[in-house]
């Protein structure tokens, strides 16, 4: 691995913009670095926000769509223009539901189901973004999105707050839970202390903080908290090719394939299917499709 491409995990603190690290970020390794996140975090929630650093930025999508697991709290008895803490109190309930109402409910969460997100994030609506529109004291009418929640449960529950742990899929938000629990519960209710706590592979112990990220010499920085490319690809079927076909793909050509080959025995025959390329070396360098016995290179990954 290589200082131009891997995973740069971080554990982002309240009140930071996801924004705001990407600039922390090339501002330690170098201004011309490529960087980009994977799945933004709101300014006022917490936890894991992995980086794409230079030619890993290639295979981003990879982690947002990824499973996510949040710690968030449900305060109950006010709902708030923006979901959360940050917004003004638009509602307030004095209904109560009780950790056997609330145990009951979960299950109607669970699932696939229709999630309209906040008025306050950032969908674009009409070519403008939703937040903007809602600053600007028009409400933007967002269209419900299908979601997946493989786990939902109680932490606890003290007083006029609840604890929850939710894992979930590409898409979701935790804002939106907290407004649609708390109104299915017969109350209303706002989400606090919103953590992120997993992406795909990486968890909290994977994760760099902010104050190591400012203090430590870049070469600890990529040996220690700098994750391979390898680690994000490593649940797709991947191919090993010679040095001569190694070139022939990084330069764009398609290859015929008259034989099954790979790491996890791939018929090259059979129907389309993503691979990833890899060197003699074991270092991936392409993203291709392999289909009909010719391999077809997608996105070039230099190392």
């Amino acid at each position: 691995m290589t200082l131009t491409r891997g995973f740069l995990i971080l554990d982002k603190p309240e009140g930071l913009s996801s924004a705001a690290l990407v600039a922390k970020v090339r501002w330690r390794f170098g201004r011309k670095l490529k960087v980009g996140h994977a799945g933004t975090l709101d300014p006022q929630a917490s936890g894991i926000l992995p980086l794409a650093l230079g030619e890993a930025t290639k295979a981003i999508s990879y982690i947002a769509t990824d499973i996510k697991t949040y710690t968030f709290d449900l305060v109950w008895g006010e709902s708030r223009t923006t979901d959360d803490l940050e917004g003004e109190v638009v509602e307030t309930s004095l209904v109560r539901p009780t950790p056997g109402q609330i145990e009951a409910a979960l299950e109607h969460f669970t699932g696939d189901y229709d999630q309209i997100p906040p008025i306050y994030s950032a969908i674009f609506v009409d070519g403008k973004r939703a937040y903007a529109l809602a600053r600007a004291g028009v409400a933007p009418e967002l269209a419900a999105r299908r979601v997946h929640v493989s786990c939902l449960r109680l932490v606890k529950t003290q007083g006029d707050v609840s604890t929850f742990e939710v894992t979930c899929g590409a898409g979701f938000y935790v804002r939106s839970l907290a407004r649609d629990l708390a109104k299915h519960l017969g109350s209303c209710g706002h989400a606090r202390h919103i953590r992120r706590t997993q992406v795909g592979p990486f968890t909290e112990k994977d994760a760099l903080s902010i104050e190591k990220l400012e203090i430590l010499p870049q070469i600890d920085l990529i040996r220690e908290y700098v994750r391979s490319l390898e680690c994000v690809l490593d649940d797709i079927p991947a191919l090993s090719f010679a040095d001569s076909d190694e070139k022939k793909l990084m330069a764009g050509q398609a290859l015929c394939v008259t034989k099954a080959f790979g790491e996890r025995g791939i018929d090259p025959c059979a129907s389309a299917q993503e691979v990833v390329c890899k060197s003699d070396s074991g270092l991936i360098f392409a993203l291709a499709t392999l289909a009909g016995g010719v391999v077809k290179p997608r996105r070039i990954l230099m190392y």
